[in-house]
């Protein structure tokens, strides 16, 4: 049987796998399912319908399956989605999705979510996230896989972050902000890319290179947008290296798929 605190408040129509463990004074609501292995802190609260999958870790005051705070809310059936091995840490507060998007929030697995961070209504987040402290997402904001979301950013609704992008402290992001790219700063500006990140992550010299490359041609050389991702499409099948043509395929899409034009 799921380990509960005497104090914790389970409602009858959740469904928590045998080894859940609930912390003091919790609430978990109907609707709401909680894999193997998770753990949830004291004084949590968990709104559904709710998915949350298996080896998470949940610490105390987290508000998770909240009600969209968008005034169009009217009460649908909305969910919210979290995958595995997710570390969420105290005060964070998760919202369901809206009807007028897809009706799913959705955080994916392996995610390091430090304290009082807020994911909106609708935000899609991939996996093996950082979002440090007081990062918040707005309504409908996509984050990349590994992407690093630095302490109190803000990010705008319906912003889009690339897979290994990087913020930094307090950057307000209002555009998109392409794969690989760091930036920074009120107004965001970008300024390099995530080369550290590409090492931890197993990237080889010539990926990593291309990737200067591709940063330079979209941010160095002066180039105009459309005449930049010309050249950046050019850079496909030089290295003979599928993950490489990967890695450009992927800025090419973000770039042509952005919805609020991209930070440069």
């Amino acid at each position: 049987m799921p380990r509960i605190h005497p104090s914790a408040l389970v409602d009858s129509a959740a469904e928590l796998a045998e080894d859940v463990t609930v912390g003091p004074f919790s609430v978990i609501g109907p609707g709401v399912h909680i894999g193997e292995g998770t753990t949830v802190g004291s004084h949590c609260t968990i709104d559904g319908p709710t998915r949350i999958g298996s080896g998470n870790c949940i610490h105390d005051h987290a508000a998770l399956g909240c009600a969209p705070q968008d005034m169009k809310y009217r009460g649908e059936p909305t969910e919210l989605h979290i995958g595995d091995r997710n570390t969420i840490f105290q005060f964070c507060t998760f919202s369901r999705g809206t009807a007028q998007d897809g009706g799913v929030t959705r955080v994916g697995s392996d995610n390091w979510v430090m304290a009082y961070v807020h994911v909106a209504h609708d935000v899609q987040v991939g996996s093996h996230t950082i979002l440090a402290n007081n990062a918040t997402l707005a309504g409908h904001v996509h984050v990349g896989d590994w992407v690093i979301i630095g302490g109190l950013t803000g990010v705008h609704q319906f912003c889009q972050i690339g897979a290994h992008a990087m913020t930094g402290f307090q950057s307000h992001v209002s555009q998109d902000v392409p794969p690989f790219m760091m930036v920074s700063g009120n107004p965001l500006g970008v300024h390099g890319f995530n080369i550290e990140g590409l090492r931890r992550r197993g990237f080889s010299r010539e990926r990593i290179g291309q990737v200067k490359q591709m940063h330079k041609l979209l941010y160095r050389d002066g180039l105009p947008l459309a005449q930049a991702t010309e050249a950046i499409a050019a850079l496909k099948g030089q290295l003979a290296d599928d993950a490489a043509d990967a890695d450009v395929q992927r800025l090419l899409d973000f770039i042509a798929g952005a919805k609020r034009g991209i930070a440069r």
